[in-house]
């Protein structure tokens, strides 16, 4: 679908999956190669980007705990390493996916009639928006209130009891918030998912809007199945889904008139 020597009426079928697949390579070598650009020591401190973008992950915690010494300890002597690959898998994964929609898009369009073009463009590049929205919304709101309702456990040692302190392992701590992040960010391409839904036909307008009530109960089961079990995040999680539905009602009636 690409500009090749043959004409687009001539494209063979397996013209076209060679091209998809080169396409795919394309992604997956900028995966392979932001990968192990992670483990690259280039900071003054012999500091790595997997290093960085860890330190940025566990600062909402540090912050919290820092004051009473706290620490973070890793249990198997091969637990930090696999930390550090998947913290590079993570960042891998967030960067090359842009490249990802990039070339399915220069797959597709070329296949596409000019007012198909620009109808589902704004989709694609809603996408990573609409992720990004939700991981910056779980890291600077919903994870600083999360950790300290998990810290107020902690228990100071009174009358000769031993004290509860916390010292979270980081490999635990990582699962946790690449969970939340991606949690967020695939509940905030809700309006994406739900705009395509009206324009291929499939829904209406009215669909949705009468489907509203059982709209908001899915969304608070998905919040208490993917946020950690506090009433705060699954509400912090719940209302964005419920606000995103309404928002996606009211762009889908404009769409269905234009």
């Amino acid at each position: 679908m690409a500009k090749t020597k043959k004409s687009e009426q001539n494209m063979t079928l397996l013209d076209h999956l060679i091209e998809l697949r080169n396409r795919l390579l394309i992604s997956f070598c900028a995966f392979i190669f932001l990968f192990f650009l992670c483990f690259i020591k280039f900071t003054s401190n012999n500091q790595n980007l997997a290093d960085i973008v860890y330190n940025f992950l566990q600062a909402p915690l540090a912050s919290q705990i820092s004051e009473n010494g706290g620490r973070m300890i890793y249990t198997a002597l091969h637990e930090g390493f696999f930390t550090q690959v998947k913290v590079a898998f993570f960042i891998s994964l967030c960067v090359s996916l842009p490249i990802f929609l990039i070339q399915i898009w220069r797959f597709v369009a070329p296949g596409l009639y000019q007012n198909e073009k620009k109808a589902f463009l704004p989709f694609l590049l809603a996408t990573p928006v609409l992720f990004v929205a939700g991981a910056a919304m779980v890291y600077y709101i919903v994870i600083p209130l999360a950790w300290d309702f998990f810290l107020s456990f902690q228990v100071n040692g009174v009358d000769g009891s031993l004290p509860i302190e916390l010292e979270p392992r980081i490999s635990e701590y990582l699962s946790l918030v690449m969970k939340l992040i991606f949690a967020f960010g695939l509940c905030f391409e809700l309006p994406v998912i739900l705009l395509l839904l009206v324009k291929t036909g499939i829904i209406t307008p009215d669909d949705l809007a009468n489907k509203r009530k059982y709209a908001i109960l899915i969304a608070f089961v998905i919040a208490a199945i993917l946020t950690p079990p506090d009433v705060i995040s699954q509400i912090l999680l719940a209302l964005p889904i419920i606000v995103l539905y309404e928002i996606s009602i009211i762009f889908s009636k404009f769409l269905n008139k234009s």
